[in-house]
């Protein structure tokens, strides 16, 4: 088993927000990062010239598949523990009625499909015995759907884990731990200022679930305490 210090995680979508604290929170228990920003510059980059050489950007869109072949060529020959994704857009509390065409596949494109072409163009890097994770939700949870509103970002989470499902399913004998992260309702601009939580207090207890699991078989959906999420 590999140190600590020798372990490298991949976090996607870390300019802001849930990503931008995992990454940073991860670099503090003793991973080397690389943490991926759709823009250069800003608080990621200014966090990574301070790290001492831990923490490093790659500029990744997500949604393209051309540039996730590229990052996966400048990342040949990386060994990963950890691919973690995070990324999600919300356009907003509207009934399925009144979404349109254009939005509800922006929405489905960005939270459902690209992860899971991440995890597909990536995963080779992830050594035997790594974890492979995304942020999902609760309100992706059929099971927990008792409530009316955000009926298109409750979809595109469902989505995304029953295509974490099928991916499990295709590689259950990699030998990877497989895991979907509810953090909690956090205080992030997808979150709403008046969330219970903020990034600072749920990304430590996400990271320690991370910890937990790593090295358990199959496919688990976890809140950030490391509780079961209903499907």
């Amino acid at each position: 088993m590999s140190t600590t210090s020798d372990r490298q995680a991949l976090v996607i979508g870390a300019s802001r927000g849930l990503g931008l604290v995992l990454a940073e929170e991860l670099s503090r228990r003793g991973r080397r990062v690389i943490a991926t920003t759709r823009q250069g510059g800003g608080e990621l980059q200014a966090k990574a010239d301070a790290s001492n050489g831990r923490l490093r950007v790659e500029t990744l869109e997500m949604t393209s598949e051309e540039q996730l072949a590229t990052l996966r060529e400048r990342l040949d020959g990386t060994a990963l523990d950890l691919l973690f994704v995070n990324a999600a857009i919300d356009r907003g509390n509207l009934p399925i009625t009144d979404v349109s065409t254009e939005t509800f596949s922006e929405v489905m494109i960005t939270n459902a499909l690209s992860p899971l072409r991440a995890l597909e163009a990536l995963r080779d890097l992830v050594v035997p015995g790594g974890t492979v994770a995304i942020m999902s939700s609760r309100q992706g949870s059929v099971g927990l759907n008792t409530r009316p509103g955000f009926e298109l970002y409750k979809a595109s989470k469902a989505a995304l884990n029953q295509l974490m499902r099928s991916y499990s399913t295709r590689y259950a004998d990699d030998g990877q731990t497989k895991l979907l992260i509810h953090p909690g309702h956090n205080q992030t601009p997808l979150g709403g200022p008046g969330a219970p939580l903020t990034a600072e207090e749920s990304m430590p207890a996400v990271v320690d679930v991370l910890e937990a699991q790593a090295g358990a078989p199959g496919l688990q959906f976890l809140d950030l305490h490391g509780n079961v999420v209903p499907w």
